[in-house]
């Protein structure tokens, strides 16, 4: 069976280094916000070429304490709208909403998946203060046309980058990870980091994931317990350093998908520039999804649906269940995410391909 993604033999190579870490932290009897977190935030921030680093702890928790802090600095207020693309993890939307903050869906570019930058000015009303951005499947969303409406308008601009570790990034205010273990930067258990170059934002989410705290007990406002537990750090620091190598054994195996999967009733992933994808999904589509998917696993192939309904359907947004976004809808019945990891053969990989290929629907 290739499994869709083997975390276990991802994280083979690091167990010696993992162990060491567990160690040092054991035996220096500092678990909560210490010298793993501190290093982590530094080197994080460091490699994505932004001033500051917050650990959090995880990252649902990363969008929805970015708009607290921006609510808690006067940027925003509790009712304000903020624009996210239809198409998307429903966790992106879950932090504005957790917020006190109002969720204006815009659909997504067919080709890409991520938000159409050309519907954004439609949707834009005097209550909308910012755009949270995704960059989903880890393609790179369109900065330049989003930033140009963006700043046109004075909104704030909050990236979602749950699944594009590796990426450039330019022009946002914030920018939010999550390192549950599946993503391309994964850790061992769940945790988050917010990145900025606002040096106010930046002391505010301090105190927001330490219960409204700057020195202990002195509470000045309203906080929540949301830190980047330090083990987890230290694991993180470990891996960080292999994140760029493991994204190019990704885009290795994408290009092979792309330039050698020929079945005309798969639809592949259209991108603009290799770089600016770092494939934490590699995401086909057909109209026969779940026949495709049946005969996959008939023959040893595990796939994965990102994601099967889409946030205006859920039942916990009952609210958006008679909004309509054709577009999104489309992604949603016909998506399949191929596997893809930097620990899959060539073996595996070509195997894959044959097996789509020989498939007549």
């Amino acid at each position: 069976m290739i499994s869709f993604l083997d975390i276990k033999k991802i994280n083979e190579p690091y167990q010696n280094a993992f162990q060491e870490k567990l160690k040092a932290v054991m035996d220096s009897g500092w678990f909560i916000l210490g010298n793993e977190v501190k290093q982590f935030e530094d080197n994080f921030a460091n490699f994505c070429g932004s001033k500051y680093g917050i650990g959090v702890g995880n990252g649902l928790d990363a969008i929805t304490l970015t708009f607290l802090g921006y609510i808690e600095n006067g940027n925003l207020q509790k009712g304000d709208e903020i624009i996210v693309p239809a198409n998307t993890y429903v966790a992106s939307i879950l932090g504005i909403l957790h917020a006190g903050l109002v969720p204006v869906l815009v659909e997504p570019n067919l080709e890409t998946y991520n938000i159409n930058p050309s519907l954004i000015e439609a949707k834009i009303s005097s209550k909308t203060k910012g755009i949270l951005v995704v960059h989903l499947y880890g393609q790179l969303a369109d900065m330049d046309a989003i930033i140009e409406v963006g700043y046109k308008h004075n909104l704030l601009i909050v990236e979602d980058c749950a699944q594009a570790h590796g990426l450039t990034f330019k022009g946002s205010h914030a920018r939010c990870f999550s390192f549950y273990p599946g993503k391309n930067l994964g850790a061992l258990g769940d945790g988050g980091t917010v990145l900025t170059n606002d040096e106010k934002l930046a002391t505010t989410l301090k105190k927001l994931r330490n219960y409204g705290s700057e020195k202990k007990y002195y509470n000045e406002c309203i906080g929540f317990n949301s830190r980047l537990d330090e083990l987890q750090a230290a694991f993180l620091n470990v891996k960080l350093p292999h994140l760029d190598s493991e994204n190019e054994k990704r885009r290795t195996i994408a290009n092979r998908y792309i330039s050698e999967i020929k079945n005309e009733k798969i639809v592949l992933p259209v991108i603009d520039a290799i770089e600016n994808h770092v494939f934490h999904l590699f995401v086909i589509r057909t109209q026969n999804r779940n026949e495709l998917q049946d005969y996959l696993i008939q023959n040893d192939i595990q796939t994965l649906i990102h994601y099967p309904v889409p946030p205006h359907q859920q039942k916990a947004l009952e609210n958006w269940n008679h909004l309509h976004f054709p577009i999104t809808e489309i992604i949603h019945d016909e998506v399949l995410s191929l596997p893809i990891s930097p620990v899959m053969t060539s073996d595996e990989v070509t195997y894959v391909i044959n097996t789509i290929n020989a498939w007549k629907s």
